[in-house]
C-alpha cells in the first residue's frame, strides 16, 4: 500500500475512534476518561522506548513531525480503553477475558493487516511478546480505575450535584 493511502488509513481509524467516543456519553467519559488517558500516556511512552530499543518500527506518520504512534493513542487505544472500562468494570473476570480478545486480535489479524499497509512492523518483539504486554497494561489501566480513577470520578460526581438545604426536598 502507498504511504499516502496508509496515512489515510490511520486517519480514517482515528477519526471512526472518536465518534465512537462521542456515543459513550457524558458520564462514562467523564467516569473512565482519566483512566484511559493513562493508559494512552503509558502507551505513548513505552512506544518511545520501543523504538529506541527496536521492539518495533512506526514507518507510516500523518505528520512528520509527530510521533507515528499518536494516531492511536488518541484514537484506538484512548477510545478502545473507555468502551471496555465501561462494560467489563466491576468484574475482573469479564475485564480480562475481554482484553485477552482485543489483545489477541490486536496481535495478530491486525498486526498483520498494518504489517501488510507498510504501517508499522515487530522488530526483536515476538508477537506473543507484545500480546502479553498489552495484558499487563490492561492490568495496570484497572488498577488505575479502581485506585485512583473512582476517587477522581466522586469527587468530580459530588461537586455536579446540587446542595442540600434545610427544608429542601431531598434529590437522589
Amino acid at each position: 500500500m502507498s504511504p499516502k493511502r496508509s496515512k489515510r488509513f490511520i486517519l480514517i481509524l482515528m477519526l471512526l475512534s472518536w465518534v465512537f467516543l462521542l456515543l459513550a456519553g457524558k458520564e462514562t467519559l467523564k467516569k473512565y476518561l482519566p483512566a484511559s488517558m493513562f493508559m494512552s500516556l503509558l502507551v505513548y511512552c513505552e512506544n518511545v522506548l520501543a523504538e529506541r530499543i527496536k521492539w518495533w518500527t512506526i514507518s507510516t506518520k500523518i505528520f512528520s513531525h509527530v510521533n507515528g504512534i499518536m494516531p492511536f493513542v488518541l484514537g484506538v487505544f484512548l477510545t478502545g480503553s473507555v468502551w471496555i472500562l465501561k462494560f467489563t468494570y466491576k468484574n475482573i473476570y469479564l475485564y480480562v477475558f475481554v482484553n485477552i480478545l482485543v489483545d489477541t486480535f490486536f496481535t495478530y489479524p491486525f498486526y498483520s493487516l498494518f504489517k501488510k499497509f507498510g504501517v508499522w512492523r515487530l522488530a526483536h518483539l515476538k508477537q506473543y511478546q507484545l500480546s502479553a504486554l498489552f495484558f499487563v497494561k490492561s492490568l495496570l489501566m484497572y488498577a488505575f480505575q479502581k485506585y485512583i480513577g473512582d476517587r477522581i470520578y466522586s469527587k468530580l460526581s459530588s461537586k455536579t450535584q446540587p446542595l442540600k438545604t434545610k427544608g429542601s426536598p431531598a434529590t437522589y
